[in-house]
């Protein structure tokens, strides 16, 4: 495969991102970057798990030391949030209904306050991911939604997950479950392997979604016949030495490499990016603007928070001295 200058700038974005990320940590004012798109756009950060739906899912939802911590807890929560991804939604469910919990839920009184949220003009979903309603032949899609949770508890999926030996055979299992296609089946696999319902390794699959389909039309002139989730692999694979022979100073999550999935993610970034940055290169998609604009807010974040089982060491930040502003991006010289 022949890569084009977009795989050189994936490269750059990706380590000039990372960068963003700990400049907001130390400085709640910034400016955290000298890119004038990256500056004016909304991207999300190179390591999924830093994002901050990600950062909510792991900390409130997930290691809340005051909840339990069984499977049928741990799924529940966890597919619940994920359904909706919104923050917002979660705790309008929370303070409607106190802590959500497995052991003493009434799905009837969550579809009716999800009803008397979107009755008063609230949006319930995120706009992340396009949500098909599974089959239950309800009315409203939350309703169809938590009749598929349901049914998933009923089929004690959390127990069954568990008996499974790899990432791949979590996503398999999930997707044959109605509404969960194959991008939110490697989703929700990535999400709930975040908690300790199970744990296998993250760089074993992944999984192409849209986006990362057309930022690989714009990286490389063909990808031919090869299987895209490969390609990722490789990509990710090569992480260390694509950096170093770039001069390319990167900055990783406390000693954690890239994943497949952060490098899934940051093709539909890089994909995203160019529609401003380089809009000769169209890709599949045809999409030549991005809709959202970065606004900035100045509310401190919580210390960031990862899955305990990755063993980070969060206090001992790599990202100090001169390695703070290396490496800049230079896209219009």
């Amino acid at each position: 495969m022949k890569h084009t200058e977009v795989f050189d700038l994936y490269w750059q974005f990706a380590a000039e991102r990372q960068r963003i990320y700990f400049r907001r940590q130390s400085d709640a004012f910034g400016p955290w970057t000298d890119d004038p798109i990256l500056a004016s756009y909304r991207f999300t950060n190179s390591y999924r798990a830093s994002d901050r739906v990600s950062q909510y899912l792991i900390r409130e939802v997930q290691y809340r030391p005051d909840r339990p911590s069984t499977p049928d807890e741990l799924f529940f929560r966890t597919i619940l949030f994920k359904i909706f991804n919104r923050i917002d939604t979660w705790e309008a469910l929370e303070a409607a209904l106190g802590p959500l919990s497995w052991a003493d839920v009434d799905l009837d009184r969550i579809c009716d306050t999800l009803d008397k949220l979107m009755n008063s003009g609230r949006r319930i979903y995120s706009a992340a991911y396009i949500m098909p309603s599974p089959r239950y032949g309800h009315a409203r899609k939350h309703a169809n939604h938590l009749a598929l949770i349901a049914h998933m508890m009923e089929q004690r999926l959390p127990q069954r997950l568990q008996q499974l030996p790899s990432l791949e055979a979590v996503y398999e299992s999930l997707l044959r479950w109605s509404g969960i296609g194959r991008f939110l089946a490697f989703q929700y696999a990535v999400d709930l392997n975040y908690s300790e319902l199970i744990d296998h390794d993250e760089a074993s699959f992944v999984v192409a979604g849209p986006g990362a389909l057309d930022g690989l039309a714009k990286c490389f002139e063909s990808i031919g016949r090869e299987d895209p989730g490969a390609i990722i692999h490789w990509i990710c694979n090569q992480q260390e030495s694509a950096f170093a022979a770039r001069e390319i100073s990167f900055p990783t999550l406390y000693g954690r490499r890239l994943q497949p999935i952060d490098c899934q993610n940051l093709l539909c970034e890089i994909s995203k990016y160019t529609r401003v940055s380089h809009p000769q290169f169209a890709g599949i998609s045809g999409r030549t603007r991005i809709k959202q604009s970065f606004r900035a807010t100045t509310t401190p974040a919580p210390a960031p928070m990862y899955p305990p089982k990755w063993r980070l060491d969060v206090a001992k930040a790599q990202f100090e001295g001169p390695a703070y502003h290396a490496g800049k991006l230079s896209l219009f010289a």
